[in-house]
């Protein structure tokens, strides 16, 4: 059986990139071993799909290489994406910071891709393994196994759209990376990314402590040239922190390295307390009077942690220096991450350096493409790496059809 493109994975990339390869009737086939296609797009947003973001650019992508992102995104805009969403009529609306999400499910976006490339008339393999690919003299052959039964495929292109490590559980695993080292390409150390920290020891007991409690604050992590600094949400839990400040930052740590966390980022707390005093609050305890400032346990925490307590009145400028230190220059080496259990995405992947950044083609084999999170192009939290997805998808779609023209 030939087919003039395959597509391996049925995620956002692949789903995508079926619409534009099937272009003019080229016989495409998408072929995952899952059940269900777009099961990421489905879980993602809450279940809403933050499917894109209006300030994406490349400065909110990780690479080895900065500039490769730039192309795709540039050809491949939110506002593509955006007109693709409105005319299937897919209501939606904008949170914070740029970020897209359907006002009803995100199982819209997943019928959206599927009406799509099943109008270019592409077609779709699910419960589909892919037992073994190899380069031929004119394109490739793939070996799966399908209803029980092994077939052997050949096409001119194939997509790699399978994906990173990031949520096992959804049937994530490595296979990209394998083939590309298959096939010679080199390969940038994956890692979990857009994870939670977690903590030991004393550490672990004050989060565990405080679990469940959320503060907007600010979380600083990375080391030369990757120190980045994001003011959102800190989420305390069981096993340590996360929120999307936490999660941002996850892509910057590496082991062993410090991370800074500002409980209360826009505020010196030893000036507003000694405010607070001065307007009548002094009889109060100090815990008391932060607590109006910040979650209760939180405050309790803090407070417990500099080792303050008794009247606010009490309290010399020391000690509530001491107490603004202790919630906004709180310093942790966390013990690691959750790791691809949890992670939303996987850093790293297929050097880029590999690939045409025009068409995402391997340079050094020809018909081979790579997209999405396979590639080491990793975005910010908040539908950046959807726009990944989309933006490369379109590259090598389009690419494939211009070839063959």
């Amino acid at each position: 059986m030939t087919h003039q493109t395959i597509i391996l994975g049925a995620g956002a990339a692949g789903l995508h990139c079926a619409a534009y390869a099937a272009g003019q009737g080229r016989s495409t086939l998408v072929i995952d071993h899952a059940k269900a296609p777009g099961e990421k797009i489905r879980i993602s947003g809450g279940g809403r799909c933050n499917f894109t973001n209006t300030r994406t650019a490349p400065k909110h992508f990780l690479s080895a290489n900065p500039h490769f992102a730039k192309s795709a995104l540039a050809r491949y805009t939110p506002a593509d994406f955006i007109a693709l969403v409105e005319r299937h009529g897919i209501a939606w609306h904008e949170k914070t910071l740029g970020q897209l999400f359907c006002d009803g499910s995100a199982k819209q976006i997943v019928a959206m891709l599927l009406e799509e490339m099943a109008c270019a008339g592409a077609e779709l393999w699910l419960n589909t393994a892919i037992i073994e690919v190899e380069k031929t003299e004119t394109g490739f052959a793939v070996t799966v196994e399908r209803d029980g039964r092994r077939q052997n495929l050949r096409c001119d292109n194939l997509v790699v759209a399978t994906g990173g490590k990031s949520i096992p559980k959804m049937g994530a695993t490595g296979f990209g990376y394998d083939l590309a080292r298959q096939f010679g390409l080199p390969i940038v150390e994956p890692r979990p990314a857009l994870v939670p920290f977690t903590l030991t020891g004393a550490l672990h007991e004050e989060a565990k402590a405080l679990a469940g409690v959320s503060v907007q604050g600010r979380v600083t992590a990375g080391q030369g040239g990757r120190e980045t600094t994001f003011d959102e949400a800190i989420l305390f839990t069981h096993r340590g922190l996360s929120g999307p400040a936490v999660l941002q930052s996850s892509s910057y740590w590496r082991e062993g390295e410090m991370v800074r966390l500002s409980l209360a980022p826009q505020r010196d707390l030893a000036d507003a307390l000694l405010e607070r005093a001065q307007a009548g609050a002094g009889k109060k305890t100090v815990e008391t009077v932060l607590a109006t400032m910040l979650p209760e346990r939180l405050a309790a925490g803090i407070c417990a942690r500099a080792g303050v307590s008794g009247r606010l009145a009490e309290q010399g400028r020391k000690s509530l220096d001491r107490l603004n230190a202790a919630a906004n220059d709180w310093q942790i080496v966390p013990a690691g991450t959750e790791g691809y259990r949890t992670a939303e995405v996987t850093l790293g992947g297929v050097e880029t350096n590999a690939l045409s950044s025009q068409t995402m083609e391997a340079k050094a084999v020809p018909g081979l493409y790579f997209i999405g999170e396979v590639v080491d192009v990793t975005g910010w939290l908040g539908g950046y790496n959807f726009q990944w997805a989309w933006a490369s998808a379109h590259a090598a779609g389009t690419a494939i059809v211009s070839a063959a023209e």
